[in-house]
This record gives structure tokens, sequence and C-alpha cells, in this order.
């Protein structure tokens, strides 16, 4: 009797090579496409072709000894933000690759000593990235309890767009709860805002998220230069407190115009920019969340926007208004009817 050859065939190979791609862009996670790369030999020629990348940096050792603990940026203030970083992204991007085997030699590693490649090095393996999303075990500006800040910033060869809300408290209050201070609020900042620090403290925010935002953008260089096929860059942090964003038109005239860079630390140069400040001393919004001491800054670099017609005008407020989600969103809506404080900073 004889047996059926189908019956010992792996049906598996029959998978058309664009649809094993596919289900590696759902995939994304490098730590897994690492993974998913010692399977076999197929699977480690198509790994290096996929379109979409995610990184998160959830936990790493450094090569000096370092533990998570000396490494987070959730930790006291790091001596070299650049150099922290940088460490950060090294060996996230190094360890899911270990097992990774060169195509081109099918006995030698694609990266035989991970301690002395780049994340540069390693991502020029993949050939065909198009979206690469990094994701940060924390976020850069340390603030005090209860304080919530979060930003988002567009960049192209600098800064395009930057959005900033923070706030000292956000709670939910019941329905019946007196809101102190609604009764009072006529839409203008207060006189105290000048007096009790609370302007003082805005900018410390600013220019701390803007500093954040420059580093990560600075960080990035390299990538961007080793991938045109890259279409869209996103860094973020586990907190959701920053997002750095690069469409395909900011990555085109990162590569054609030159980056500028901070004289005093290694990040991207902070351009001459107008600042629009909205404040609330509270918000209440949905489901009984209330906001204190609320305040969003949009930012847009000096020249740019002072004779925009209404598109230009609408695609600003877009950002500004798509920029947070849940109930951040729901503030910055808020916000951008009230009263505009418009303010200038010098580059730096």
């Amino acid at each position: 009797m004889q047996s059926d050859p189908s019956l010992y065939r792996d049906h598996f190979d029959r998978i058309p090579d664009s649809l094993v791609l596919v289900i590696f862009n759902k995939l994304a996670d490098i730590q897994s496409l690492g993974r998913s790369s010692t399977v076999s030999k197929r699977f480690n020629a198509l790994v290096p072709l996929v379109h979409d990348v995610f990184v998160k940096l959830d936990r790493f050792v450094s090569v000096d000894g370092e533990s998570d603990d000396a490494l987070s940026l959730s930790s006291p203030k790091p001596r070299n933000l650049f150099a922290h970083l940088l460490r950060l992204l090294l060996f996230a991007f190094l360890r899911p690759f270990q097992n990774l085997q060169n195509i081109n030699d099918g006995n030698k590693p694609l990266l035989p000593q991970l301690s002395r490649h780049s994340p540069a090095r390693v991502l020029k393996n993949f050939t065909h990235v198009r979206n690469l999303r990094i994701e940060l075990p924390a976020g850069d500006v340390g603030t005090e309890d209860g304080v919530f800040l979060k930003w988002t910033a567009e960049f192209g060869s600098t800064l395009q767009n930057c959005v900033i809300l923070g706030g000292t408290r956000m709670e939910r209050r019941p329905a019946s709860a007196n809101l102190e201070g609604s009764v009072e609020d006529n839409g203008s900042i207060p006189e105290s805002f000048y007096t009790n620090g609370g302007l003082k403290l805005r900018v410390v925010w600013t220019i701390s998220s803007l500093i954040a935002a420059s580093t990560r953008h600075y960080l990035l260089r390299q990538i961007i230069n080793d991938h045109p096929t890259l279409r869209s860059l996103v860094l973020t942090d586990a907190d959701g407190q920053g997002t750095l964003i690069m469409g395909a038109e900011q990555l085109k005239e990162f590569r054609e115009k030159p980056l500028a860079a901070s004289l005093s630390s290694n990040r991207t140069q902070v351009p001459a920019s107008n600042m629009k400040l909205r404040y609330a001393p509270y918000l209440e919004l949905a489901e009984g969340m209330g906001m204190q001491g609320v305040t969003l800054v949009a930012i847009k670099p000096a020249g740019e926007g002072t004779s925009c017609g209404n598109s230009s005008r609408k695609e600003a407020e877009a950002f500004i208004c798509g920029a947070f989600d849940g109930p951040f969103r729901a503030a910055v809506k808020a916000l951008v009817k009230r009263r505009t404080y418009l303010l200038e900073m010098n580059g730096f």
C-alpha cells in the first residue's frame, strides 16, 4: 500500500513570498522578526525585505555593564542626554538580531559582533524599510507628581511644527463636584499666572520639550540618510510624553538640506520661532475628567505662516488638533477656542 506524498509535503512552502512579507509587515516588531529569521533560510532571506519595522526599547543590557536603571530615562537627569538616548537605541536594535544570518554567506552571522555596530549599521540589512517606529522606554522631561506634559513635533531638516500640552493636575471628579475657578474664568490669563511662577513653569516645559525633540531628531540622521526608502518615521516613548514625526516630505527635505547642529550639544538647532499660548485655569471634559492649569503652546519657526493662505492655516490647525488622542485631544479642541497670546523665542 503506497502512501500519499502530499501528506508529507510542507504546505507552508506553497505560500508565496509576497504573502509571507505581508505577515511580517503586520508583525513589525523587531524582536519577533529577529526570532522569525532563525526559523528557516527562507525566513532569514525575507526578514530584511520588510517594509514596516517597530522597535520597542523595553529591556536592555549595556556593553559596559550598566543596568536598566542606569539607562532609564525616568531616572535622575543623565549627564549627557544624547549619549544616553544613543545607548538606548543601540542595544534595542542589536539584541533581536543575535541569531540573524547573512543571506550572502549562510554560515556567517549577519551581525557577528553586536556590540561593535551602531543602530544605523543594523538597519542597513533592511533594504526596503518604509515605515519605522521607535519607542523609548520613558519620556525625556522630568515632571513633578501629578503634572502631565505631552508634546508632538514635526521635523524636516529642522523643526517645522511643535505642540505642547501641559497641566498641573489631571483628575476625575463626580458630576456634582464644585469646580473651583470655573465661575471666575473669563477666558484671559489671570494676574496670578505671572506672579506665582506659572509662566516661568510653562517656559521650562517648552524649552525642555524642544530640547528633547531636537535631541531625538539628531539621533536619527544616519538612519535617514542610509534608508532612501523611508516614507514615515516616528520616535515616541512608552510614557506617551513626546512624539517626533517625519513624513515623506520631511524626510526628503532632511536628505536635501544640511542639518544645523547646535554648537553647545549633540542635537539639532531649534530655530527662532513664534509661539501661540493658550491657557485655562480649569477644563471640564467628558466623563467627569478635569484638568487644572492647562496650557497649550503651538510653535512654528519665525517667517513661516506669517503670510500663509487659508490652506496652510488649516493644515497648521489640523496638526494642532490631531497631535494627541483621548482626553488630551478634547482639551486641545477646547483650548484653541480661547484667547491667544503671541510670544517670540530666539533660536538655541
